[in-house]
């Protein structure tokens, strides 16, 4: 813990050498992307995009998982995604899965999740289960496909359903390999990922 805070501290003394950034950042945010991925401290948006403050509006869950829409039982989720779409107005959605993926490999290796109830109970939303090779450690294909679902998932929201409708909203899948740092792209005419 104690590098993390002698960071904040010093970020803290290198953010008083550009206060007119910073009171930008205060004026308000309009990102451009709504960048939902795992919760993996492997994964680190701005470092994987470059992206400085109040470019990215970020959703991190266990998984990249976007639960079902279902507008009697709101979740942090939903609610993050709508904000995104209709106050933010994101331009793009993408999500990001990540080879090595603890969630995805749980599932397709149908690990006894019973010691983590609400780990088993969360990842139950991933569906249909991933499917993969079993002595896969990378899970690629299974998280390649996780990301195909979430994305479908997310076009059952009304929210995204009618910015898409308008050609004002497009959505991305994106792999990112660990081990290599590569970033994947779905492409939707081939359905591929190839490197960006």
């Amino acid at each position: 813990m104690q590098p993390l805070i002698d960071h904040a501290r010093s970020f803290r003394k290198q953010s008083a050498e550009r206060p007119e950034e910073f009171a930008r950042l205060a004026e308000g945010q309009s990102p451009q992307v709504l960048f939902i991925t795992c919760s993996d401290s492997r994964v680190v948006p701005a470092l994987i995009t470059g992206a400085r403050p109040g470019e990215l509006f970020e959703l991190r869950t266990a998984g990249n998982i976007v639960p079902p829409y279902v507008s009697e039982q709101p979740t942090s989720e939903a609610a993050t995604i709508e904000y995104a779409v209709e106050v933010l107005g994101v331009d793009d959605i993408v999500v990001c899965g990540h080879s090595h993926c603890g969630a995805v490999g749980a599932l397709v290796r149908d690990e006894d999740l019973t010691a983590v109830p609400a780990v088993r109970d969360w990842l139950t939303q991933a569906t249909p289960k991933p499917a993969g090779a079993v002595e896969d450690p990378t899970v690629t294909d299974a998280v390649q496909g996780h990301i195909l679902a979430q994305l479908l998932r997310l076009r059952s929201y009304p929210c995204v359903e009618r910015r898409l409708a308008a050609g004002q909203l497009r959505l991305n899948g994106w792999f990112y390999e660990i081990h290599t740092g590569s970033v994947l792209a779905h492409d939707a005419q081939s359905d591929v990922f190839t490197e960006l």
